[in-house]
């Protein structure tokens, strides 16, 4: 049976952080909100959790995860950072968006991009998000709910639990969420790159 934790969005309750934590490192799968949208989510490296986030969205074995992360020293366990990126990173984190950088071996090779070996990172600007990754101690492996054959992620989360109580162990309720998508940032050549335009301001990466 699915849990429904009804989280404050400003002042998350750590009783339930805690609850929510244990879940991840129990090998579940979660639903919690970002500053983009709602996330499915589970433990770094948990195959059988991995696998049950695919079917949910019925994702083939090429769509790539991403690293949730805390902050910026996290980010460096996982992927490769040169001074410039770190400056550009550092000033416009936490916030909606999705960095691709080279990978580190940390980052285990079947979340990798197959050819040129890199992960998706994101520091969502989202109290409960923040809180929760405290709590657990590493980052979380996610990607928006986006249901099969729709084409934004769900909002409310009563339509949420209504769709997917059954698939998942814990729904984070922390309010409606956003619609819009990160923005992503390609950080793999010599100057980033724009590869999508989302919420996240893309002029700094100009």
């Amino acid at each position: 049976m699915t849990q429904i934790l009804k989280i404050h969005p400003e002042t998350p309750q750590l009783r339930l952080l805690r609850i929510a934590a244990e879940t991840i490192k129990k090998g579940g799968v979660i639903i919690y909100p970002t500053d983009s949208a709602y996330a499915l989510g589970c433990e770094i490296g948990n195959k059988d959790a991995a696998e049950r986030i695919r079917l949910i969205r019925k994702l083939d074995k090429n769509h790539n995860f991403t690293l949730v992360c805390r902050d910026l020293s996290e980010i460096s366990t996982y992927a490769f950072i040169d001074n410039q990126t770190f400056r550009l990173l550092k000033a416009n984190t936490p916030g909606a968006y999705t960095f691709i950088l080279d990978a580190t071996h940390e980052v285990p090779r079947r979340l990798q991009h197959p050819k040129r070996k890199t992960i998706g990172i994101r520091i969502p600007e989202n109290k409960i998000v923040q809180a929760l990754l405290s709590e657990l101690g590493e980052p979380i492996m996610s990607v928006t709910l986006i249901l099969p054959g729709q084409n934004l992620p769900i909002s409310d989360p009563d339509t949420i639990e209504e769709n997917l109580a059954n698939q998942v162990d814990l729904i984070i309720d922390g309010g409606p969420c956003g619609l819009e998508p990160t923005t992503v940032i390609e950080f793999t050549d010599q100057n980033p790159i724009i590869a999508r335009v989302g919420k996240g301001d893309s002029k700094p990466f100009l």
